[in-house]
């Protein structure tokens, strides 16, 4: 159930940051010693050393905020082309914050130009040497400015729309990417239409961010307040235009049908099925009457709006709190979940007749998962973000495979010190943001990851995320 930020603090501009990832490498001043993993709660740092980022570890990484932290955001679809794989690239957000105080909260509208990268090769093309690596480094540095153009520096063009109260989460509509969703933590669910604001920032080519201060009084176009409590769980229907779910903290599930493109009905009857908070929602990809809900009760619940205000399912899900579900959109029989635990579990949910439908069980993460999210783009692969200031990347197709982790060997004639009780499925560790809260895939640019925590927003893209890359990188 951690959802708050701690001590919110407004950031301060910086020009730039210390990361934290996995594959740390040694100060340049120090003798070059094998790289190795870095294992948050287990390895410790000496007196003096430091973990600093490997940019070779990344296809493309940039980081940036717009002010207040922000426990929940979305990327806003846009019409920039569906695969989109060559640098630099643009994305759409829409956010909310959690500041200190209740009336200066809002919702942040933004556009990031300029995100630049490059593909790297996962196997050297051939062996060097501790120096020509430095080399090969900075020479790499040099000439990926010149390819991509300028310094490289993404450029953040932010509107501000006023918020009452912090955002607990926001969502846009997948069909109407305008039309956005908010939970409040004054209890009330509002809907926005923020067109006008992404129409300007699509035609605004300079960085308005240094002027962002001001802030736009905007009315929702639906205030709904018949939830008893505050909540976090939201979710558009990915196949109903403008169906919409909201769940609160007193364990009620709502059902918003669409009247017109600016109205909606709100069911006064809300499905009831948990025993304590309703933590997350998601609808089914494939199913427009079925979705899925999870709770602080430890169980995840399937419901048919077609069959009454009871689950058509439900059953015991982890053994603490199921803060957040995503529903696999490729391989719609598969549901993933994270555990306050810090456990996250698949489920077929073909399965659920015979009882034990979980097929697979990670209890890599030590503290509670907080965002879990299938790829868009490979049926096999999730992120998962953790209190632990991890955010994971799994493969659920991989197994280990000690030929080919010899023959990887053998090419970069090193030893990969990977510790030897890592998951065979784990692609991926990125680290240096503090208290990770949310994550998305972009579903228009493969292999792109957009996290929020409490020092801002990280934008990744992982260099051994890329099979669904053409064969000639950007």
């Amino acid at each position: 159930m951690v959802r708050s930020i701690k001590n919110p603090k407004k950031a301060k501009r910086k020009n730039k940051g210390s990361k934290k990832e996995d594959g740390s490498s040694s100060s340049s001043s120090i003798p070059s010693m094998p790289a190795k993993v870095w294992q948050p709660g287990v390895d410790k740092l000496e007196e003096g050393e430091e973990l600093q980022c490997d940019p070779s570890a990344y296809n493309s990484l940039h980081a940036f905020h717009i002010g207040w932290p922000c426990l929940s955001f979305d990327i806003v679809r846009d019409t920039l082309g569906l695969v989109r794989t060559e640098f630099p690239h643009q994305v759409y957000f829409v956010a909310g914050t959690q500041a200190e105080k209740p009336s200066w909260n809002s919702i942040g509208i933004f556009k990031v130009n300029n995100i630049t990268g490059k593909r790297r090769e996962l196997v050297p093309s051939k062996p060097t040497d501790d120096a020509d690596e430095e080399s090969d480094s900075s020479d790499s540095d040099e000439d990926s400015d010149d390819e991509l153009g300028g310094s490289g520096t993404p450029v953040l063009q932010l509107r501000k729309v006023g918020h009452e109260g912090c955002v607990n989460r926001i969502r846009a509509m997948n069909q109407n990417p305008h039309i956005c969703a908010s939970w409040g933590d004054s209890g009330h669910v509002q809907i926005w239409d923020f067109s006008s604001h992404l129409n300007a920032l699509a035609e605004s080519e300079t960085d308005v961010s240094q002027g962002a201060s001001s802030v736009f009084n905007q009315a929702p176009l639906m205030k709904f307040g018949g939830h008893k409590d505050e909540g976090y769980a939201i979710d558009w229907s990915p196949l109903v235009p403008g169906r919409l779910v909201s769940g609160d903290c007193k364990n009620s599930i709502f059902l918003w049908e669409p009247t017109s493109a600016s109205t909606w009905n709100v069911d006064s009857t809300p499905f009831i099925g948990h025993a304590a908070s309703v933590e997350d929602l998601q609808w089914s990809p494939t199913e427009q009457n079925v979705f899925a809900s999870c709770s602080v009760d430890g169980t995840i619940a399937i419901w048919d709006t077609r069959l009454g205000k009871k689950p058509a399912a439900s059953f015991k899900a982890h053994n603490a709190d199921v803060n957040v579900i995503s529903w696999n959109r490729l391989a719609s029989c598969m549901l993933a979940s994270g555990c306050d635990d810090g456990t996250f579990s698949i489920r077929d949910l073909r399965l659920l007749k015979d009882g034990d439908s979980v097929v697979a069980h990670f209890e890599y993460h030590k503290h509670p998962v907080t965002s879990i999210e299938w790829s868009p783009h490979e049926a096999s692969t999730l992120a998962v973000s953790s209190s632990d200031c991890q955010l994971t990347i799994w493969d659920l197709s991989l197994e280990k495979d000690e030929e080919e982790e010899a023959e990887f060997k053998a090419k970069t004639q090193e030893q990969v010190n990977a510790p030897e009780d890592l998951p065979p499925q784990l692609l991926f560790v990125h680290q240096g943001q503090k208290d990770l809260k949310e994550l998305h895939w972009h579903a228009q640019i493969p292999g792109m990851i957009v996290s929020t925590a409490a020092d801002g927003f990280n934008i990744l893209m992982p260099s051994n995320i890329q099979s669904t890359l053409p064969s000639e990188g950007a």
